[in-house]
């Protein structure tokens, strides 16, 4: 039975929560269906903030998510890449089978989201910042305040302007507040915060007071030098913008009077913007940033080794917003709801979490499969070097890396994304090698879970009929400086309908 009237619809929710509660306590039985709030940073590293160890980038307000919530230590998305890792986030299914696995390409027509399923259960929904979504699933959304695209979309055309991403909402929160004061006060709702912070272009004056050099602490695969350090300590600056922002939020939530009953949720859409961080299926590129604060649900201050992954979180919120039960409707998604590991955190979800890299300004084509200690990557394109997104590729550290790279004074180990051929396989043990810079891949050691790793990749594969396209798309950068191609260039860039005539295998 669909119940059209949203007032009713959530008197009736109310009920089902009554008689089917997911948590364990007579308070939690008694509750009505959780408010539920996604915020997604845009580039941000898993471990770029207190809450993850980071001792000098000022968030205190994630932080605080943190202490008054569940923090998971290990969680992963499905993708390095923007919008690819946003529809796979709304759709509960894994990149090539969204029909939007590459930078860009919007969701097709038809593609379901849990928003509408939110929506049909009673929830005003609403999506608050950067959309990066396509127009096809707009009207899966009650509202959207959509922010400024030159935060992250380059002019296009021959006469094209000088390549600056400058948003007239830098942050892309700004409207986060405003989409909590419009909502209707009678209906639950879910909150879709989409910030572009710390999305590159970066510029002085994000945070004030700044962070300063000294703050800095460079990654083992970046060269330490002052362009290095310049580079990374504005992009903390924009990681502390964001943090403000979260501020706010949780400050509405209380004026609002509906702070107790509100589940959220922080996570990064991919990792930094920086060479072997994003686009690349290293922890820098895919692992994220995940806590879950749920005031009288989730116990505050507790950490979780449960393995998660971005496509689990569909079934999750579905699975709270009816009550309780884990399947309460058809919605078709490949992820698994972790509302057990809320209610208990020692308890395991997943073995393996697997993520996949696709054309992002460059072509390339990849697979992985982690688990808490162990990662597999198969480069498909080993031929391609791993060249670090556009945006990224004009930036300091880059240019830098190229400088010092020519004058043969770039170690190894620092050397990744100039290196083709590239190896096929590389396998990490990201406890005793947590920078992923000794490749164990032909290490006799580790036969057993080489093949073990492989084995799982070769299953997911089977399972979720991926595939290796048979043509390759032309990269729209030029690999070194990082500038436009506008003989391939068009934006608004084609579907992959357009593209390939298929949203499926092509």
């Amino acid at each position: 039975m669909f119940i059209r009237n949203s007032a009713f619809r959530f008197f009736f929710l109310s009920l089902l929560w009554s008689c089917f509660p997911l948590g364990t306590s007579e308070a939690a039985d008694r509750l009505p269906p959780p408010n539920l709030v996604l915020i997604i940073a845009d580039d941000m590293n898993w471990d770029d903030c207190g809450a993850y160890g980071h001792p000098a980038i000022r968030t205190p307000n994630i932080d605080r998510l943190a202490k008054e919530g569940l923090r998971f230590k290990h969680a992963y998305l499905t993708t390095n890449s923007c919008s690819p890792s946003r529809s796979s986030l709304l759709t509960g299914k894994y990149p090539h089978n969204t029909g939007a696995e590459q930078l860009h390409w919007p969701l097709p027509v038809g593609s379901r989201t849990f928003a509408q399923e939110l929506g049909k259960a009673g929830y005003y929904t609403a999506a608050a910042g950067k959309w990066h979504l396509g127009d096809a699933v707009r009207d899966h959304f009650d509202r959207i305040y959509e922010a400024s695209t030159a935060g992250f979309v380059l002019p296009s055309g021959t006469d094209g302007e000088p390549p600056k991403m400058i948003a007239a909402q830098p942050s892309g929160c700004e409207d986060w507040e405003r989409a909590f004061d419009d909502r209707p006060k009678d209906r639950p709702f879910f909150m879709w915060l989409a910030a572009l912070d710390p999305h590159r272009e970066y510029t002085p004056g994000a945070l004030d007071p700044p962070h300063s050099l000294t703050d800095v602490i460079v990654p083992p695969h970046l060269p330490d030098t002052p362009d290095v350090r310049e580079d990374l300590r504005l992009y903390y600056d924009e990681i502390g913008r964001l943090d403000t922002y979260v501020g706010k939020v949780l400050a509405k939530l209380k004026q609002q009077g509906v702070d107790d009953n509100t589940l959220i949720l922080f996570i990064s859409d991919n990792g930094r913007p920086f060479p072997r961080d994003k686009t690349t299926l290293y922890d820098g590129g895919i692992r994220t940033p995940w806590i879950i604060r749920w005031p009288g649900q989730v116990t505050a201050g507790v950490s979780t080794d449960a393995l998660v992954s971005a496509v689990d979180i569909a079934p999750t919120f579905l699975e709270l917003a009816h009550g309780g039960e884990a399947k309460a409707n058809d919605f078709p998604c490949e992820g698994h709801s972790f509302a057990h590991v809320l209610r208990q955190p020692t308890l395991a979800h997943r073995e393996f979490a697997f993520a996949e890299d696709h054309w992002h300004d460059y072509e390339d084509h990849a697979r992985s499969v982690a688990t808490q200690q162990y990662k597999l990557i198969r480069n498909d394109y080993i031929d391609l070097p791993s060249t670090p997104s556009a945006d990224a590729g004009r930036g300091l550290s880059w240019q830098n890396m190229l400088r010092l790279y020519k004058q043969n004074k770039l170690p190894l180990h620092q050397q990744t994304c100039f290196l083709a051929p590239r190896p096929e396989w590389e396998l990490y043990d990201l406890q005793r090698d947590p920078g992923e810079l000794n490749n164990l891949i032909d290490d006799a050691a580790y036969r057993s879970v080489r093949e073990r790793l492989q084995a799982a990749l070769a299953e997911w594969t089977k399972q979720t009929q991926d595939y290796i396209p048979t043509r390759r798309t032309p990269d729209e950068f030029d690999r070194v400086t990082g500038e436009p191609d506008h003989s391939v260039r068009v934006r608004p860039r084609p579907s992959k309908q357009q593209m390939f005539g298929t949203n499926g295998k092509y």
